[in-house]
C-alpha cells in the first residue's frame, strides 16, 4: 500500500524532547521566563524556537538574538551528545521500513540539520536514511506546512499520496496531511491522543516496535 515511509525525528526516532526542552527551559528561566518543563514542552514541541520569537520576547522582555540562539544550540547539542537514546523499537522499525519499501525511506523534520545529523549519527540511524534527511529550516516553510514532506517524497520519486508519514505531534500531523500523505501518529502516553486525532491522524499507535506489523497488515 505504501511506496515510501517518511519519519519525523524528535520523539519518533530519538528520545530528544525532554533533553532539548530541559535546556530551553533553563535558558528561558535565566532570561526571565521561569516555568515547569511540562509547560515549556506544551509551548515548543513541534515548533521551532524562532517561530515562537514573539512569545519569548513578550515573556522575557528581551529580544531573541542570534547570540542567544547560538548558546541554546551549543548547550542543547552538548546534552544530546551526553544523553540521547533512540526511541525503543525505532531502529528495528526503520530497518523494516527500508526492507519493505526497497530503501524508499526518509527522515523529514522541523529541526535544524546540525541537530538531525548529530542525532541520527549518534543513535545508529544515519546509515539507513543516507542522503534522504530533510530539515524544515532549509525550506521556505517548516511544519505545519507540508514543504518538508513534499521534498522528501519528491526526492524518493514517490507521490505523497502513496507515502506513509510517522509523526508524534499535532503540528507534524498537519504537515503530513497537508502533503496528502497517510499519517500515523506515535502516541506512547496517550496525553495528546485527542489532539493528534483532531489534527487528522489516520491511526494512533503506542509502540514503535509494533509499527512493522501494522503496515504489513495494511498491505496484507
Amino acid at each position: 500500500m505504501f511506496e515510501a515511509i517518511l519519519f519525523d525525528c524528535d520523539g519518533v526516532l530519538v528520545d530528544s524532547e525532554p533533553i532539548t526542552h530541559g535546556v530551553l527551559r533553563d535558558l528561558l528561566a535565566d532570561s526571565g521566563w521561569d516555568m515547569p518543563i511540562a509547560e515549556c514542552m506544551r509551548h515548543f514541541i513541534g515548533r521551532t524556537v524562532r517561530s515562537q520569537a514573539a512569545l519569548i520576547e513578550a515573556r522575557t522582555g528581551q529580544p531573541l538574538t542570534d547570540a542567544w540562539m547560538a548558546t541554546f544550540y551549543a548547550r542543547r547539542d552538548e546534552q544530546l551528545r551526553a544523553r540521547l537514546q533512540p526511541i525503543a523499537g525505532a531502529l528495528d522499525a526503520v530497518r523494516a521500513a527500508h526492507r519493505a519499501t526497497g530503501g524508499r525511506i526518509a527522515c523529514a523534520s522541523g529541526a535544524d540539520r546540525g541537530k538531525l545529523v548529530l542525532q541520527l549519527g549518534q543513535t545508529g540511524l544515519a546509515e539507513w536514511f543516507g542522503p534522504h534527511v530533510f530539515s524544515g529550516h532549509e525550506l521556505p516553510r517548516s511544519k505545519p506546512y507540508p514543504d518538508v514532506y513534499l521534498a522528501a517524497a519528491a526526492a524518493l520519486h514517490v507521490a505523497p499520496e502513496r507515502s506513509l508519514v510517522i509523526e508524534d505531534t499535532p503540528t507534524g500531523v498537519l504537515a503530513g496531511k497537508a502533503a496528502g500523505a497517510t499519517v500515523w501518529a506515535y502516541c506512547p502516553h496517550g496525553a495528546t491522543a485527542d489532539e493528534l486525532r483532531d489534527a487528522g491522524a489516520h491511526e494512533l499507535f503506542t509502540s514503535m516496535a509494533d509499527l512493522p506489523a501494522r503496515w504489513r497488515s495494511v498491505a496484507g
